[in-house]
């Protein structure tokens, strides 16, 4: 089966080499501001490559025989999302067609995940769907969001599906080869991104980094439907406490919250701190997979257990972003500041 991965790797690689000639030529282009980590012209949407490699494994499954109408909503819903996010890359578009276009395509992947047969009582059913949606579109924006420097995209989607694979080596609750396409989709896009301030040849762009939440959260639901588990958000741990503090701060600061910024705890180490890209986004990768594997291997397989190392380490990484940012917030203060005096 090694060699199906690597002739399907280097189609992937194929096809983002075949996407920067169009992305060139098309001028699809990220070009830098007072709130970018970056300060030079990338080709923007090189992440198409994470809905793309879906694609192939769909075409996979088909040509060994596999029945896939089970995946056919969340496929939808995949080109769906994708395609209004490449769209907004291209030309920006109105946050509530965007809002309308994810709930819409995450539903569809409900449907996939059999979210809607998941409770005894319609009741039941409907409150289940409420939060899975909350939750769905809010981790969807929070990786958005997060996709600010080089290779974080790319490393902290690693992080959160290697732990996901070793349990579904004993759980079989989703195609492994599904988890094995995603990640060489990622491993191909790295090649471009995963590299110093500078020297990206692309970013993810709309299109990859709500394209990956989109494929990481299909395979993270059916993980919590298979065990009726939901601590199994710790694998989003790490970027669910960044993300949800940054936007309370935000909020305390009466910021704007759709404006851009650079507030979150990794922006302030790679541009305050002048921390490599590659460092940050390996720290995230790393503090995701520590908490992720102790999760799997050093904590009981309880339910009391489980939620007791979710609230410990959640707290954990909050005393950690606090004592971060009363120690550095001030240097983000100080940028703030120059930019208005030389603006």
């Amino acid at each position: 089966m090694w060699y199906t991965y690597l002739i399907i790797a280097v189609l992937l690689l194929a096809a983002e080499l075949i996407y920067f000639r169009i992305a060139d030529k098309c001028n699809i282009i990220d070009k830098p501001n007072e709130r970018s980590s970056h300060s030079t012209i990338v080709l923007r949407g090189g992440g198409v490559i994470f809905s793309l490699s879906m694609v192939v494994w769909a075409i996979l499954m088909m040509v060994q025989g596999k029945a896939i109408a089970q995946y056919l909503p969340f496929l939808c819903g995949l080109v769906l999302i994708c395609g209004i996010s490449f769209w907004d890359d291209v030309k920006s578009l109105p946050d509530s067609l965007r809002m309308a276009v994810q709930i819409i395509s995450i539903l569809l992947l409900f449907w996939s995940m059999g979210l809607y047969t998941a409770a005894d009582s319609w009741l039941w059913t409907a409150v289940i769907v409420f939060v899975a949606l909350f939750f769905c579109v809010g981790a969807t924006n929070f990786i958005n969001f997060m996709d600010g420097i080089n290779g974080i995209t790319a490393a902290y989607s690693f992080a959160m599906l290697l732990p996901i694979l070793l349990l579904n080596r004993g759980l079989s609750f989703i195609e492994e080869s599904y988890l094995i396409v995603a990640i060489l989709g990622i491993a191909v896009f790295s090649i471009f991104n995963f590299r110093p301030k500078g020297k990206a040849k692309c970013f993810a762009g709309d299109v990859g980094s709500i394209g990956i939440a989109f494929i990481i959260l299909f395979a993270l639901g059916r993980l919590m439907l298979a065990t009726r588990d939901v601590t199994y958000i710790v694998f989003f741990l790490v970027y669910g406490i960044d993300g949800t503090l940054t936007i309370i701060h935000r909020i305390m600061l009466h910021e704007n919250l759709g404006q851009a910024h650079r507030k979150h705890a990794y922006q302030l180490m790679a541009n305050e701190l002048k921390m490599s890209h590659v460092v940050v986004s390996l720290l995230y990768m790393g503090m995701q997979l520590v908490i992720s594997l102790g999760f799997i291997y050093l904590c009981p397989n309880t339910i009391l257990a489980h939620w007791i190392y979710l609230i410990v380490a959640a707290l954990v990484l909050v005393a950690a972003y606090v004592l971060f940012m009363k120690k550095y917030y001030h240097l983000h203060e100080e940028y703030l500041r120059g930019l208005k005096v030389n603006g």
